[in-house]
């Protein structure tokens, strides 16, 4: 919201200087995001009006002019504007006067012609940020040789406000001036509310087929209206400082009415309507061609303002080019319109559109607004335009007209939130100002909400509003009283800190993906995978909840390979979502991927590219940190997601608690992936479990070694042989070490070679050789018999 602080101060003038003004706005939840003069800096520029004009003699495009202004003798200035004419008012720039830009003026001799000074333009005073057509032509009746800054009254400030979308209320002048009012016990003084009588007896019919969307419509005929008029120059002063550009009168009054008193209006050509007004929603297929000229394919979401023979307007957002007024328009049919927030949210974004108009219906018009509204802007456009202005036809819904609130305040809580005991009748002082009805009852407040808070609904907001009033700096600064204690910490789990300072530490980069995927690529990834799906998406490409971490991996792996990182370590730790929304699970996981070389760039690296085992390495390194590694397994399965024969499951205590495998070649070709990646992704609340350590005696008697090589089929897995081996190893196995693998001469097809080294020691003794050869007979005669392994000579 942009306003100027002039006409700010005609409602309301607080005895505060602009900064301080600004300030206290701020202060109140306002925040000022800007303080900036009208007007460019110059000097010297004066009202005077032109005598004589006349053609230059050495020049087509130029004219001689006599100008007076106020100094008592004309003035011979050379003017190429071609609007310029005898009898015009004009801002006329004295000679050593300094216009914006530092352009100093000099008398000059134009082609032959002495010229003493410079009649000038709207941009050549920094009115106007485009270059002006012509020069600026004043009102007749304005004082030759009085000082153009004082006439124009420059001397002034726009303030520009940042407001929440809570504070609707405050997007117009009497809504900030209501505010600033409130704030130094000031009555505002509000232009006098005229009721404009009918003189004619013309009517056109309005229809509410939509009474939710629409609960309140006013119209009014206004016949032999001069749409040829000039708006007056303090209007289009008033709409320039607001940041809105002047059109034509019509629309610069609907406009005016809308920064003033915060309701939108429209204006259609009575002559292109048909029948009556329908407020009405769309019907599937119809078209409208917007004042911008655009031309949008309606939505039957979408609430229209139309007559018989179609649409003529995006209620709420914008007119339709059909309708609208133009310079042979004579009579006109005024709306103003209460329409609900929640039928116009997000209808102008959906579109590609922003409008004043849909900026304050989304936030919230006062329902009470209309009647004042539509006889303000008669009464202008009459004042401007001219015309006579038929009754005011009224439809409107009581059913769907939103209700007055009523909210009981304790002093109790209010005390409680503020940490400061206020008297009840500065409460009571406070929310009457601000608009509320208050009845005071044992010690509590039953307040009823004026029609323009659509923001305040519960016993916090009223707190809120008491709180700002009186000044968030009045309020005392307490510090929190409670006992605290340090919390003892479990040394038996790990940190989710400890466990990302291990990946980062093995060379991982840790990646934060959004919660919402898209949903072809979790289905490609996840075919089964049952997750909410979002109502209201960020994007198209973000509207399921995530099922796995898999997915925001493979694209971030992506982004990252598009930007010729071809070495990527990444993981990311987060919670997914699987099942329907009324039976939700939100799992806690940690995922990694890992593509491209085993080892960083460089001279004695070898470009060996990343497999299973490098990152099934990456999480061992996790799964030893607690102390229990023992507690873990992997299995050999399958995933959708997983390359078959590249992939396992991760088993905790022998329950399900990850995966980890090579991404499925038909996986990649869906997601156009060019490059092998490996992931893994595991319970985070399983990872985190550990024991506590506990010390034993180190041994001062020799380690004993044995090394064993069995051959065993080769679809089973090398788990099965160590696990075999252990049953059979005695209590004195201080390691078991898988040392060889070898597949090829000398080893029967199908078949597989596996090296295993275990080593024995005992605490308190040497262990002899006849003790080891038993536990490796045993060894040998179960591998034998339960996996039909042999021994390799």
């Amino acid at each position: 919201m942009k306003f100027s602080e002039q006409w700010l101060r005609e409602w309301v003038s607080p005895q505060l200087d602009t900064q301080a003004v600004a300030d206290q706005i701020t202060m109140a939840g306002l925040e000022v995001d800007a303080v900036e003069p009208v007007a460019a800096s110059f000097s010297a520029v004066v009202v005077a009006e032109v005598l004589t004009r006349e053609s230059h003699p050495n020049a087509d495009k130029l004219n001689v002019c006599t100008v007076d202004d106020g100094s008592g003798s004309s003035v011979q200035v050379v003017c190429g504007a071609p609007n310029v004419d005898a009898g015009q008012k004009v801002p006329f720039a004295r000679v050593g006067g300094v216009l914006p830009g530092d352009f100093k003026i000099k008398k000059a001799k134009l082609r032959g012609v002495e010229s003493q000074g410079m009649i000038c333009s709207a941009s050549e005073l920094g009115l106007e940020e485009d270059t002006s057509s012509g020069i600026l032509e004043l009102p007749i009746e304005a004082p030759v040789g009085m000082d153009f800054r004082e006439y124009m009254h420059l001397n002034d400030m726009t303030i520009e406000v940042d407001l929440t979308p809570n504070r609707g209320d405050c997007l117009s002048i009497k809504g900030m001036a209501r505010e600033v009012g409130v704030l130094n016990r000031l009555t505002l003084t509000e232009p006098e509310a005229l009721t404009v009588p009918a003189e004619i007896d013309d009517t056109f019919a309005v229809d509410l087929e939509a009474p939710e969307q629409c609960p309140r419509y006013l119209g009014r005929v206004i016949t032999n209206v001069n749409t040829g008029a000039e708006t007056p120059l303090w209007m289009v002063e008033r709409l320039r400082r607001s940041g809105i550009r002047a059109i034509d009168p019509v629309v610069d009054i609907t406009n005016y009415v809308m920064l003033e008193l915060g309701q939108p209006m429209h204006a259609f050509d009575r002559e292109n309507l048909s029948g009556g007004i329908v407020v009405r929603m769309a019907h599937p297929g119809e078209t409208l061609t917007l004042l911008d000229g655009q031309e949008i394919a309606l939505r039957p979401e979408t609430l229209v303002i139309a007559d018989q023979a179609g649409p003529l307007a995006m209620a709420g957002i914008m007119g339709g080019e059909l309708s609208g007024v133009c310079e042979t328009t004579r009579t006109i049919f005024l709306e103003a319109a209460f329409f609900s927030p929640v039928a116009i949210a997000g209808q102008a974004r959906s579109y590609g559109l922003h409008t004043d108009a849909s900026h304050r219906f989304e936030r919230g018009v006062d329902p009470e607004l209309t009647p004042l509204a539509i006889e303000r802007a008669t009464s202008l456009l009459m004042e401007i335009c001219g015309g006579q202005a038929g009754p005011v036809v009224e439809a409107k819904s009581e059913a769907a007209m939103p209700t007055t609130k009523h909210i009981t305040l304790r002093a109790e809580r209010l005390e409680k939130a503020l940490s400061k005991r206020l008297a009840s009748d500065d409460v009571s002082d406070i929310l009457k100002r601000l608009g509320f009805s208050v009845t005071e009852s044992e010690g509590n407040w039953l307040v009823q909400v004026p029609s323009w808070r659509f923001d305040v609904s519960i016993e916090e907001d009223l707190i809120e509003e008491v709180a700002r009033i009186h000044g968030y700096n009045n309020l005392p600064v307490r510090r929190p009283a409670a006992r605290l204690s340090l919390r003892p910490t479990d040394e038996a789990t790990l940190s989710l800190g400890r466990l990302r300072r291990q990946m980062v530490a093995r060379g991982f980069q840790e990646a934060i993906t959004y919660s919402f995927v898209a949903p072809e690529l979790q289905s490609a990834m996840l075919p089964d995978a049952v997750s909410p799906v979002l109502a209201n998406p960020i994007s198209a490409d973000m509207s399921v909840m995530r099922a796995s971490l898999m997915p925001g991996l493979v694209r971030a792996m992506e982004h990252n390979l598009n930007r010729q990182q071809s070495r990527v370590r990444l993981f990311e730790t987060g919670l997914v979502f699987n099942g329907e929304l009324d039976a939700l699970s939100q799992v806690p996981m940690m995922g990694a991927l890992v593509c491209g070389s085993r080892d960083p760039e460089g001279w004695s690296g070898a470009k060996v590219g990343v497999d299973f085992y490098d990152l099934k390495g990456d999480l061992e390194s996790l799964l030893t940190l607690g102390g229990n590694r023992d507690a873990w397994r992997f299995e050999p399965a399958e995933h959708p997601a997983l390359h078959p024969g590249q992939s396992a499951q991760v088993l905790f205590e022998g329950k399900p608690a990850g995966w980890i495998g090579t991404l499925h070649p038909q996986v990649r070709a869906t997601l156009g992936l060019k490059v092998d990646a490996v992931v893994f992704e595991v319970r985070l609340d399983h990872l985190s479990q550990g024991c506590v350590p506990a010390f034993e005696p180190l041994s001062r008697f020799p380690e004993v070694r044995r090394d064993l090589a069995f051959t065993l089929p080769s679809e089973r897995p090398v788990q099965t042989l160590l696990d075999c081996a252990q049953v059979k190893a005695g209590e004195y196995l201080k390691d078991i070490t898988l040392f060889d693998v070898y597949a090829g001469k000398g080893v029967a097809e199908g078949y597989k070679s596996i090296a295993l080294g275990l080593t024995w020691q005992h605490p308190s003794r040497t262990l002899n050789d006849e003790e080891i050869n038993q536990l490796v007979e045993s060894i040998v005669a179960q591998v034998q018999a339960e996996l039909g392994a042999e021994l390799r000579g």
